[in-house]
């Protein structure tokens, strides 16, 4: 009579957990912090077509590394869960901690249910009225959620650019001292021999929740504005000329959000590694 293979459910939880922290920690690194006019997010992208940051509602932002196929999917989750209950009770009752909690849940019956774990790692920011008013929340491929104050980093060596980032970072930080802070720390690891690296502007994904602006404050920074910004930081004042005013497309238009967010993406098959990683939600 043959014998059942067995494993313990601690042995099979220790290999969901470093299944899935291996592929996080193929892609490459996002930082979100907050700075004196809102939220900063700066993600390492090559990708102009697949977003790893974009927005949830008015005043609540998205950020992920890992598979770009199931952090989408949980991407147009979150827009259909905040239009829903936007609307069956008041945009101000939308809050990130909601979200979160919602994608904790979600990832954390995936992980103990399912055969395979999501190989996600997702920040929700929700901009508040000052900077000690800001709420960011992590969530891990396990569904744990941690309340991280002022900054975030996730992906790729996430421990090195936080130590980069994290000594120099205060609140009352411009958006140049921010965003040059932030691209110097993804620019720390991942050189030749351990040296730092130069990044440019198309080599990064920028976007920011306004504190400053009414209604919905998720903004890109892109172009010319962004190329600006990093050569010469006296000119971020001029830097509204450079942040489209779009939402972000969810993967099926069919809630009153989604079609408001654009076309859906060209593709759902992308996964993130070194060379096809980091294709962000769009």
């Amino acid at each position: 009579m043959a014998m059942q293979f067995y494993a313990s459910p601690e042995q099979i939880m220790r290999d969901r957990s470093e299944y899935a922290r291996k592929g996080i920690a193929r892609g490459r690194s996002v930082v979100v912090l907050s700075y004196e006019g809102g939220v900063l997010f700066v993600a390492e992208n090559l990708s102009t077509a697949l977003h790893k940051v974009s927005e949830i509602y008015d005043r609540i932002g998205f950020a992920a590394v890992g598979r770009y196929p199931e952090f989408e999917n949980l991407r147009s989750a979150g827009v259909r869960l905040a239009d829903l209950h936007g609307y069956s009770y008041g945009r101000r009752d939308v809050t990130g901690r909601q979200v979160a909690n919602a994608y904790a849940r979600t990832l954390g019956a995936i992980f103990t249910q399912e055969q395979k774990p999501y190989e996600v790692e997702i920040c929700v920011a929700e901009v508040g009225a000052t900077a000690d008013d800001d709420e960011l929340y992590r969530i891990t491929y396990d569904g744990s959620v941690q309340d991280e104050p002022g900054l975030v980093t996730m992906g790729g060596q996430s421990d090195t650019i936080s130590g980069a980032v994290k000594t120099r970072l205060r609140p009352d930080q411009t958006l140049a001292e921010a965003l040059k802070l932030a691209v110097e720390g993804l620019g720390s690891v991942g050189g030749e021999g351990g040296q730092p690296r130069k990044l440019a502007a198309n080599q990064l994904e920028v976007a920011v929740l306004d504190r400053h602006r009414p209604g919905r404050t998720f903004r890109r920074l892109t172009g010319l504005a962004l190329t600006a910004i990093l050569d010469d930081p006296a000119k971020a004042e001029s830097v509204e000329e450079g942040l489209e005013d779009k939402p972000q497309p969810p993967a099926s238009p069919s809630t009153p959000a989604d079609n408001a967010s654009g076309p859906a993406p060209e593709t759902e098959t992308e996964t993130e590694t070194e060379t096809e990683t980091d294709k962000p939600t769009s």
